[in-house]
């Protein structure tokens, strides 16, 4: 891996993936960009790097999905280029289908696709006119496979898997890459900020992903898959990844053993 100098945008920046992300690239010597809509927390994240002077903060919030052209151009001035953004801004779920009011259903999409669709569509012509940039989304597991409590999350990660799968076909002769970054269960407050049926956040961490992988160990997987263009990578323990194959060649066994999955 050589991301020296290499100027990387890391949205969701201010805990759990993103932030283990910020402080994997800044021990390569990268360029960082480091937003989320907490100012605090992300100057905490800065101090923690190994060159906290290579290191800019800038305010997103990807609700306001909008009004971001303006915040594209900012980001590009502050090191006069983007080469990387790694779109891992979002929100999770953790509520039954029939108890959910469609305003968290909106909500949930607004954050993770539009959002991240925004975001990536207003940087997209600033990549095609240099002839390079590199397009990263953190989607999930879920993203590939539904599973009880998360039903719309799931869905706004496989409409991301959609658009994504889509634009990497449209930008590849301007030689843009899309790399689509699928965890499995990593420890971090994912699951204690997940929305439940009235909107309010869960407030409490889920066995699976207090289980999971260090997201610093993800980082470091993670950033592999980025080095080598990879076009998806999924990086979970090992019952996840069995999941995704077992989707693939046997998808009626995988739809037996979600439907007995605990739903509480």
């Amino acid at each position: 891996m050589n991301f020296k100098d290499k100027v990387v945008w890391v949205t969701g920046a201010s805990s759990g993936i993103g932030k283990a992300t910020v402080l994997a690239f800044a021990e390569q010597g990268a360029k960082l960009i480091i937003s989320s809509r907490n100012i605090e927390k992300l100057e905490e994240v800065k101090i923690l790097c190994a060159y906290p002077d290579k290191v800019k903060v800038l305010q997103v919030d990807l609700d306001d999905y909008l009004h971001l052209d303006k915040l594209v151009q900012e980001a590009i001035s502050l090191f006069g280029e983007v080469d990387i953004l790694i779109n891992n801004g979002g929100i999770s779920q953790r509520s039954l289908a029939i108890d959910t009011g469609i305003t968290i259903d909106t909500q949930i999409f607004k954050t993770n696709y539009f959002g991240t669709v925004a975001l990536s569509k207003a940087l997209l012509p600033y990549f095609v006119a240099r002839k390079s940039g590199h397009f990263v989304v953190v989607t999930s597991v879920v993203g590939k496979i539904g599973t009880p409590l998360r039903s719309s999350y799931s869905a706004s990660k496989h409409a991301l898997h959609g658009f994504f799968d889509s634009l990497r076909a449209e930008v590849h002769d301007h030689n843009i890459s899309v790399t689509l970054i699928c965890p499995g269960f990593v420890n971090t407050d994912v699951s204690i900020n997940a929305l439940t049926a009235d909107g309010t956040p869960q407030n409490k961490m889920d066995k699976g992903t207090e289980n999971g992988l260090s997201p610093e160990y993800f980082a470091k997987k993670m950033l592999k898959a980025i080095a080598r263009k990879k076009q998806e990578a999924i990086i979970g323990g090992k019952l996840e990844i069995l999941a995704v194959y077992v989707k693939r060649f046997f998808p009626r066994v995988l739809a037996n053993m979600i439907r007995k999955l605990a739903v509480t």
